[in-house]
């Protein structure tokens, strides 16, 4: 009978980019044997300058966990370049939030998982702690190390269909960059109104987080907040009028949406006029 492995097996992290870096050093704050493998010099500088170990290939043949935290189109290649170079049962996971188990390969007695956490990771110190990520794996084993590898780092653990990866992390983008891209165009709308770039982040950014709030404590229909909540027409009429037409194009859509969120709450007379309003034929 062969002996249980251990509740925090030997992981090797592949890259030191930024989120590499940030799953290193928050499995190494929790005492994971944790290496990287820097797959350049200034890779290796990086984990360094980071007080990370840097990977020997004893660690890379020692390792039960070996987590790829490269570019989504760069995920196939390492993972057949590292597969001879892993022990006989060590599990090879992915950190990419749109590709399938079957990026990894062909299991061939290998067992695989996905492991991405949802954090908009912008520099390897950047926490982890308080934010969710998506679990993948056939394996029992895997599945129990890569829920325990969230709970230490902090991370809530969610576990998603393989056949549903796609729409899962579209909706991951949207409510990253989504929310970014959206924050550009009130941007804009702000210098359209004689506003510069920087005072208008000053202004928004509050604003945006404040919003984050009411929908954390009240739900989305709850907090959403603004002239299409309260039916107001004319408001958003002198919205439309006001906009520079590409930032308009952002706006109808957005505030369609909105209105699918608190419409029946609404006079049906009001709901019928801001649906006129946003029509995407009405410019």
């Amino acid at each position: 009978m062969s002996p249980p492995r251990p509740s925090r097996p030997r992981v090797v992290v592949v890259g030191a980019g930024r989120l590499g870096g940030a799953l290193a050093l928050a499995l190494a704050a929790k005492r994971w044997p944790v290496r990287v493998l820097a797959r350049s010099e200034e890779s290796r500088r990086r984990v360094l300058e980071l007080g990370l170990k840097p990977a020997s290939e004893r660690d890379v043949a020692q390792a039960r966990v070996c987590l790829l935290c490269v570019p989504d189109k760069a995920v196939p290649g390492v993972a057949e370049e590292l597969k001879p170079r892993l022990a006989r049962g060590a599990a090879l996971v992915h950190c990419a939030g749109a590709l399938s188990l079957e990026a990894l390969g062909a299991p061939r007695g290998r067992v695989l998982g996905s492991f991405h956490p949802l954090v908009a990771v912008s520099d390897p110190r950047d926490s982890l702690a308080g934010n969710s990520v998506a679990l993948s794996t056939r394996s029992r084993w895997l599945r129990e190390v890569l829920e325990r590898m969230a709970k230490d780092v902090g991370l809530r653990a969610l576990r998603v269909p393989e056949k549903q990866r796609a729409a899962y992390h579209a909706g991951a983008v949207l409510s990253a960059g989504g929310v970014v891209a959206a924050l550009s165009a009130a941007v804009e709308a702000f210098r359209a109104a004689g506003i510069s770039e920087e005072d208008a982040l000053a202004a928004l950014l509050p604003l945006t987080r404040s919003a984050l709030r009411g929908v954390e404590a009240r739900g989305l229909t709850a907090g959403y907040t603004g002239p299409i909540a309260r039916g107001d027409a004319g408001v958003v009429t002198a919205h439309l009028a006001a906009l520079p037409p590409e930032v308009a194009d952002v706006y109808r859509p957005l505030s369609r949406r909105g209105l699918r969120l608190v419409g029946q709450r609404l006079t049906p007379e009001a709901r019928s006029a801001l649906e006129a309003l946003l029509a995407p034929n009405n410019r």
